[in-house]
């Protein structure tokens, strides 16, 4: 039960709080409903359009929690109360709830999800691009257990393809759609037990270059795994952690290169001076290592040297929608996870509001009409904010009352675990005694552990373009990649394309049937 203090305190907060005055007249209310409704009755005419370019935008960690928190960011961002904002994903006509759970975890990690979205099929935790009959750290176990991604079928059927990530190029989420491996931390041949390389398994690194050597675009982090074990970094030079790692000696961007045709254009490049001053419209394929790791946050971004990720997006569509047949786009916003792990509250809904700028990018630069969008997280964290916080309170400020416990107050963002934990005096610290406002601070966590952990909770899924509308309940996360294929006639279902016209709608046959058959719930 709250106390009388706690019902004074919020009252008194709530009715001094920032209320805008077209919002106390109930026509504003009305009308916006009335709108909201005529754009959903306008769905029920489907898009059942072929699609030719895929986009999937992935926020790490991305929960639902945290998608609000980073529209209410935005919108402070510009200087607004921030509720009322919306991100570029809210705008998406199309929303359904994804089941994260990995083959052996209730709580997934983010190596196990990126082969559901991106391979179709469920895995064990940690492992990437293998079925669950592969056991992770196993070498052994992974022959013959393999699963390809939507990448690897788009490039089948002559479409370009690209990576981009603010992690490194070889982390879980993109080693999924090129890599088959049973363990996700094997970044070089560097992170590998000798047993794995005796029984010939490859590093992550390795497959980028050998597995699908004509990927169009890849950009990220990841250098060092590129580079002979103690080669110096070309920007920096006396960190001793950010030289090469690979102990078989070999340049991968060199082998890179040699894989590309002589007449075709090939970019190897390393920060954001050489990305801008690229001509797109001349460049065939592009390898872009902006760090030795994963790349910087936002919030602390050399604009010299590393680019931000709607940079990345940008210059990687250019390149793409050249192809005729179409694209498909993997896009990462890797670094929301490692904010949220790191207790960074700050950190990660900056980066989640970057990824927004990324998607409103992608959205300008290809049509609705052929390009379907999808934009999902891979699992959650356990991050909230609560507090009873007034209407426009900062999203990292103090909730409006002190704890009717221990007397102290608390920031509106908590973490269920991690490095947050303080105790100070035997006692849970004063927050108004620290910078909470910091980009760098840790928000208070119920459990001390030295990393946040995920949450298990549904992730939501947005979608727009042609098929969306197969985006539509509550579906195990395998499902993702089933719909995108289907919508592009790639992969296994392609029947129902076989007849498409020129317009790039199926023909008629097929597109009645399908139509018959929604209503019913068949095809789901």
């Amino acid at each position: 039960m709250i106390s009388a203090f706690l019902v004074l305190a919020i009252g008194s907060c709530l009715t001094n709080s920032l209320v805008p005055e077209k919002e106390k007249d109930p026509k504003y209310w009305r009308d916006q409903a009335q709108q909201t409704l005529k754009n959903a009755l306008r769905l029920q005419t489907l898009n059942t359009n072929v699609a030719k370019n895929v986009i999937m935008f992935l926020g790490d960690g991305m929960g639902v929690s945290t998608v609000t928190a980073a529209r209410i960011l935005k919108g402070q961002l510009h200087h607004k109360p921030g509720e009322e904002t919306r991100l570029e994903m809210d705008k998406f006509p199309y929303v359904a709830l994804s089941k994260t759970y990995n083959t052996n975890a209730q709580v997934p990690d983010s190596a196990g999800t990126a082969t559901a979205y991106l391979c179709g099929v469920k895995a064990n935790e940690g492992t990437v691009g293998v079925s669950a009959a592969t056991q992770r750290t196993q070498c052994n176990t992974t022959q013959g257990n393999e699963v390809t991604s939507i990448l690897r079928w788009a490039k089948d059927a002559g479409k370009s393809v690209g990576i981009v990530t603010t992690t490194r190029v070889n982390h879980a989420t993109p080693s999924a759609a090129y890599a088959h491996s049973a363990d996700r931390d094997w970044y070089s041949d560097n992170e590998m037990p000798p047993e794995a390389l005796i029984q010939g398994c490859k590093d992550i690194a390795y497959q980028l270059m050998h597995n699908i050597r004509d990927i169009e675009v890849i950009m990220g982090g990841g250098r060092k795994y590129m580079f002979p074990k103690n080669r110096t970094d070309v920007e920096y030079e006396m960190d001793e952690k950010a030289r090469g790692t690979r102990l078989d000696g070999l340049n991968l961007t060199d082998v890179w290169k040699s894989f590309k045709p002589r007449h075709k254009h090939s970019h190897y490049i390393w920060n954001r001076t050489e990305l801008l001053a690229l001509d797109p419209y001349t460049v065939d394929y592009l390898l872009g290592l902006f760090e030795p790791g994963d790349m910087q946050y936002e919030l602390n971004r050399n604009n010299v040297t590393d680019p931000s990720l709607s940079e990345m997006v940008e210059v990687a569509i250019r390149i793409l929608k050249k192809n005729p047949k179409g694209f498909f786009l993997l896009v990462e916003g890797g670094r929301i996870d490692h904010g949220h792990h790191e207790g960074k509250a700050k950190q990660a809904l900056h980066e989640a509001v970057e990824m927004d700028r990324a998607i409103e990018q992608a959205g300008s630069l290809t049509s609705v009409e052929d390009t379907l969008t999808v934009v999902t997280a891979d699992h959650s964290h356990v991050f909230t904010f609560g507090g009873y916080t007034p209407r426009g309170n900062s999203i990292f400020g103090l909730a409006p009352m002190v704890s009717d416990t221990d007397k102290k107050p608390f920031t509106a963002i908590l973490y269920g675990n991690g490095p947050g934990y303080k105790v100070v005096g035997g006692e849970r610290e004063n927050v108004s005694m620290v910078d909470y406002a910091h980009n760098n601070y840790q928000a208070q966590s119920a459990v001390p552990l030295r990393h946040e952990t995920h949450g298990g909770e549904d992730v939501a899924v947005f979608a727009k373009g042609p098929m969306a509308h197969l985006l539509h309940g509550v579906h195990e996360q395998n499902y993702i990649p089933h719909v995108m294929a289907y919508a592009a006639c790639i992969g296994a279902n392609r029947d129902h394309c076989a007849s498409a016209s020129s317009s790039g709608s199926p023909s008629p046959g097929p597109l009645l049937l399908l139509l018959a058959l929604l209503p019913l719930g068949i095809l789901f």
